[in-house]
């Protein structure tokens, strides 16, 4: 006889049945795309593939070097080695294309402010790849822009999970909340990079439009969520592994924030007073991320912070943590990859 999970410790139980609810969206497919969405915001690219660095300069293989005299002398010599050394070091040769399959598990909070939270075990795909203008990885969707590649144009996506009101107390009665997908552009400007190619500083400057993912779709406002961005290439000394930490503060319109904090007066309580959430400042978000890329495996972790002091629906009844916190990690087997190959930074 089949044991009742319902038995079993209280996070195993959570993440079998939110398993379970993920498997009956239909079939796995959109399991994969929704793990896919809420991974993409929050995890660093997929990274380099582990391999040698590629030849750089306009030497051919087998080409006899340039005769001593035709070599540049002095310390204008010296600075050009050094920045050819640099840039051997900072190129590889990878694959156009990869695909692959991997599991992620989540920890993620009902919606920004409340203090209940779930686990997720989904499936999520792992695609990758690099053209010249255009490439998709973890992060999503890049376009670039300016031939220094100092401005990149991509596609940003975040996702809110489904809510079953009977499951909230706070939300107790009212309507469920069903997933509320984000995706708009986003423009990124390089502001500083470290003279060996391991630190970046960046500006991102998102704007998503949001809407439920339901038959009878709704409009649920724009999200504005302009951040500074540090990245790290082998991080605390270790080879391929990437960090990443983002923070900013959050602005939305008034559609975005009446979907989760308003309480229409039919769903008054005399615990849950009638409230009408307006637009405006949103809080602060900060997620702080690492990443490693193996010959054959990818894995990454996160760790997201929000905090709602001095947001304008932070009144709302629904809010009931000023401070929430979500998490997660992948791992995913790459399984194919092309035989062409592209030279790219490191």
């Amino acid at each position: 006889m089949a044991s009742d999970p319902r038995a079993a410790p209280p996070i195993i139980r959570a993440v079998h049945w939110r398993t379970l609810g993920a498997a009956r969206l239909s079939s796995l497919l959109p399991s994969a795309c929704l793990a896919a969405v809420l991974l993409a915001g929050v995890l660093p690219p997929a990274g380099a593939t582990p391999a040698q660095p590629a030849l750089t300069g306009t030497t051919q293989p087998g080409a006899a070097p340039a005769p001593a005299s035709d070599q540049p002398k002095g310390p204008a010599a010296a600075g050009g080695d050094r920045a050819a050394r640099s840039d051997a070091r900072r190129t590889v040769q990878e694959p156009v294309w990869e695909a692959g399959l991997g599991a992620t598990v989540l920890s993620l909070p009902d919606y920004r402010g409340s203090d209940k939270s779930r686990g997720y075990l989904l499936p999520v795909p792992y695609l990758v790849y690099r053209g010249p203008r255009f490439s998709v990885d973890r992060g999503g969707l890049k376009a670039e822009l300016l031939e220094d590649g100092r401005l990149e144009l991509d596609f940003s996506v975040d996702l809110s999970v489904p809510v079953r009101s009977d499951g909230n107390s706070a939300r107790a009665g009212m309507p469920n909340l069903r997933p509320a997908l984000e995706i708009g552009p986003q423009l990124i400007a390089d502001l500083w990079d470290s003279s060996n190619g391991r630190f970046k500083l960046q500006l991102q400057l998102p704007l998503r439009y949001a809407f439920t993912l339901s038959t009878d779709t709704r409009d649920v406002g724009f999200v504005f969520h302009p951040r500074l961005g540090v990245e790290v290439s082998d991080f605390a000394g270790y080879r391929g592994l990437n960090a990443g930490l983002v923070v900013g503060p959050v602005f939305a319109t008034a559609r975005q924030h009446d979907y989760f904090y308003t309480v229409d007066p039919q769903y008054a309580t005399d615990t849950r007073p009638a409230y009408q959430a307006g637009g405006g400042y949103s809080g602060m978000k900060l997620a702080m991320s690492v990443s490693k890329r193996f010959p054959k495996y990818w894995f990454g972790a996160f760790v997201r912070v929000d905090w709602l002091k001095g947001a304008t629906f932070e009144d709302s009844p629904l809010v009931t943590r000023e401070t929430t916190v979500a998490a997660g990690f992948a791992i995913s087997w790459i399984f194919a990859e092309s035989a062409d190959r592209v030279v790219r930074r490191d």
